[in-house]
């Protein structure tokens, strides 16, 4: 199972757009402000709405906390004249879709063919990782927020949860221990969680609270972790915001070449990316059999937002890495012959 596509009209920034998805692994590349994270997060928000006690309006409420939770304040602000927003996610079996305006109250969202949605992709599951660390902040934060002293959006509560549950027992797969241990060796340790708190415990070595790990390390600590515990494995969906954000980078090629791995294995897996080395081994990290794709997304000349995809990373038109690339070799060469 894997999802096909998405598509928006008049949602956030997006005015009308549709974006085809790979099975295997996506990359969304694009300047600030495009959009590349709230496709992610309401894909995503798709994802949750597999389970029966969650719906796709509160999920997205949720996920993106707009004012006073109101759903209405997600529609776009353009000057086209039209209150109303639209969305659908579709996958190889079955397709969800949601509608509402900007006098729609709360998550009150009219939902078409969830219960469908719900029976075809009941055993779906999806992980976010957002661009900022939050494992470190873990202790009691569920606690707070539900006492309204702090407010995080439910991908920073989703990722938490997922990195607590133990549902792996007896010995790691062949291809699991193969991340397993690519991953360690780079954070030096392994995840263990005490009372609330995680810690990386290095071999023999007393376990460091991860508040005092390198942000980085701690990034790949908890991918060490969501696939020691059988979060991430065939069937399973990831999503992960800005993956080189704090990354050491001679770590970069070691990272895609994870994310080649776990899609070979049957991850879909979603990453937002302004990395150009990142793009870049993820191409040259890849085999003939692997299924990438690179999407750009990107303003035409009337200031809205389009889609581009393409199988190699150069063979974007619109590609704002690039272009940053080519301009800082030019400049390069400027001051070379001076």
């Amino acid at each position: 199972m894997s999802l096909t596509r998405i598509e928006t009209e008049n949602f956030t920034v997006f005015e009308d757009i549709t974006i085809p998805f790979s099975s295997g692994l996506n990359v969304l590349v694009g300047e600030n402000g495009m959009g590349k994270t709230h496709i992610m997060k309401l894909t995503y928000a798709a994802c949750q709405a597999s389970k029966h006690d969650v719906s796709f309006s509160q999920k997205t409420t949720m996920i993106f906390r707009p004012d006073q939770s109101n759903i209405g304040r997600l529609v776009n602000r353009n000057k086209n004249g039209k209150n109303t927003a639209k969305v659908s996610v579709e996958s190889d079996r079955a397709k969800i879709g949601m509608l509402f305006s900007t006098k729609t109250k709360k998550w009150d969202a009219e939902i078409k063919t969830e219960e469908k949605w719900e029976k075809q992709m009941s055993d779906l599951t999806s992980v976010f990782i957002p661009a900022k660390e939050i494992l470190s902040n873990a202790w009691n934060l569920d606690a707070a927020v539900k006492m309204g002293n702090v407010e995080f959006d439910d991908t920073y509560l989703d990722i938490i949860a997922a990195a607590k549950i133990d549902i792996s027992r007896g010995v790691d797969s062949a291809a699991r221990k193969k991340y397993l241990d690519v991953l360690q060796k780079i954070s030096n340790g392994k995840v263990t969680l005490h009372e609330d708190r995680f810690y990386l415990k290095p071999g023999t070595q007393a376990k460091l609270e991860f508040n005092l790990v390198a942000e980085g390390l701690r990034k790949i600590a908890l991918l060490w972790q969501l696939i020691k515990n059988g979060t991430l494995e065939k069937g399973s969906v990831l999503f992960w915001d800005e993956p080189e954000a704090n990354i050491n980078p001679k770590y970069i090629p070691v990272l895609a070449e994870l994310l080649i791995m776990l899609e070979s294995e049957g991850v879909q897996i979603f990453v937002s990316t302004h990395d150009y080395f990142l793009s870049k081994y993820i191409e040259v990290k890849r085999s003939e059999n692997s299924e990438v794709q690179y999407i750009s997304l990107y303003k035409d000349e009337e200031g809205r937002v389009q889609c581009e995809t393409a199988k190699e990373f150069e063979l974007l038109e619109h590609n704002a890495i690039m272009d940053t690339f080519r301009q800082l070799y030019r400049e390069e060469i400027g001051v070379a012959l001076k």
